[in-house]
């Protein structure tokens, strides 16, 4: 398992063209990152849905930005496929139909669709990554996890770890765990919103200023990730360092143990993992 530096150079050599379909949110934070570390515009092509949104993403990247890639895929290097998940076979078979060169890499950032099922759909033998962004991403903190297939090599699981790493982190691990990927931090930036607007709340029951509140909450969290982060010591330590005897901290520890806190994050991420996996009851 490895994981890419925050900040990372895209990994595309001089002369590399890239593609991105679907400039939408992700895909968009992407085009930010990677034209960041100082990648050429003319390297670079967008494709998004419509002419209003081509023409915005031209506008603020800099890119060529169309809504087709007929005269673009037999060109490309590298494919970033950033469409929803029902939105992706049909894409694949566009590039196809376009002239997809069979060595060019495709890269699917679509969630619980499978790497066979992208290759099937390619009927071409494509170096295929599948990729489980997060939010974070649009703010250069995203946490990615990539899987290669079947055709995959070192470099091409190189260059995707690259790509990510301009907007975060980035990890490759086995297709078999992107679905418990998806539940901690696909789906994790929802649970921890709803855990910093409780906590926001709550001070406000016991007299902040609603402003004041958040920007304790927020800054809390944000450090104690931190904390977490730098720190090669398990959170139970750091958080003893918190804990004094007889304090005001492990009497609140004790109340989030009454409502089972630990069993009801995990069972949320459980259950997010069933769903992708369809065994949700």
């Amino acid at each position: 398992m490895q994981i890419s530096e925050t900040r990372a150079p895209a990994a595309l050599a001089p002369g590399t063209r890239l593609g991105v379909i679907g400039a939408g949110a992700m895909g968009g934070a992407l085009l930010r990152g990677v034209l960041g570390t100082g990648v050429a515009l003319d390297a670079v092509w967008a494709a998004t849905k419509s002419p209003t949104s081509a023409h915005a993403i031209a506008h603020e990247f800099g890119v060529t930005a169309t809504t087709t890639y007929t005269d673009l895929a037999a060109s490309t290097d590298v494919v970033v496929l950033a469409v929803k998940p029902a939105q992706i076979d049909a894409a694949l078979r566009e590039l196809v139909h376009a002239g997809l060169r069979r060595d060019a890499l495709v890269i699917s950032v679509a969630a619980g669709v499978s790497i066979e099922r992208i290759e099937a759909q390619l009927g071409q033998p494509n170096p295929v990554v599948r990729a489980m962004p997060n939010t974070p991403a649009f703010v250069g903190r995203g946490m990615t996890a990539i899987a290669g297939g079947t055709h995959t090599t070192a470099d091409h699981l190189a260059i995707a770890e690259r790509l990510f790493g301009a907007v975060g982190m980035c990890l490759t691990i086995e297709e078999r765990l992107l679905n418990a990927v998806t539940a901690i931090s696909g789906s994790g930036p929802a649970y921890v919103y709803l855990i910093i607007e409780a906590l926001a709340d709550a001070g406000v029951r016991v007299g902040l200023p609603r402003d004041v509140a958040m920007t304790l909450v927020t800054q809390t969290v944000l450090g104690a990730a931190v904390m977490v982060q730098a720190s090669d010591r398990h959170p139970a330590a750091l958080r003893d360092d918190v804990t004094t005897p007889a304090g005001c901290t492990i009497g609140a520890l004790l109340v989030l143990e009454d409502g089972k806190i630990r069993s009801v994050l995990a069972r949320a991420v459980e259950e997010a993992r069933n769903v992708l996996e369809g065994t949700s009851r």
